[in-house]
Order: structure tokens, then sequence, then C-alpha cells
């Protein structure tokens, strides 16, 4: 599913907001998820699941290819973990979370 096909599925379960309004809610969602991972802040969104950043370090690695050492940077590698109600609903154990809910 795309933000766009996210957008027309609120739009159609909600049909009195206008689809712009649902694009910017849309948006401020992303948006804020954007910016807590950024500052280095976790986001749980309850039943369905958690966001977080891990820190690989610096490492010295070694091209496949060529056998040459490479040196590669530090960097921040964005994670997800599914809450328990969403794995339920997907293996078919609990089907009581509809679209509603989320």
């Amino acid at each position: 599913m795309t933000k766009s096909d996210l957008i027309m599925k609120i739009s159609e379960i909600y049909p009195y907001m206008s689809i712009r309004n649902v694009e910017r809610v849309v948006s401020i969602v992303v948006e804020s998820i954007v910016d807590a991972l950024k500052e280095g802040r976790r986001v749980e969104l309850r039943g369905f699941g958690s966001f977080w950043v891990k820190t690989r370090p610096a490492a010295q690695r070694r091209n496949p290819r060529t056998g040459e050492k490479v040196s590669v940077k530090e960097r921040h590698v964005p994670f997800f973990k599914a809450g328990k109600q969403l794995k339920d609903v997907i293996n078919g154990h609990d089907l009581s979370m509809n679209k509603k809910t989320l």
C-alpha cells in the first residue's frame, strides 16, 4: 500500500473529510514519526507496532569482489517491530481489529 492508497482508503471510510485534509493528516503523522526518529526517540503505536533507531558503529569491512578493506562510517538505521495485535490479525488469531481502530 502506498501513501496515496492510504489517503484514498481513509477518504472512503470518512467521506465527510476532503481528500486535501486527509492528505494533510497523513503527512503530519508520517512527518511526526520521522521527526521523532531523527531526534532519537522511539515511536509506539499501540496495537500496531514500534519504530526506533539503532546505531551501527563505524567498522572496517572487505569488498567481496576485490578483497580490499573499506571503511564504513557510523550510521543510524530505522527499525520496526510489529505489535502483538497486528501479528494476531495477520495470523488470523484475532480478527477484532478493524479498519476504524487503526
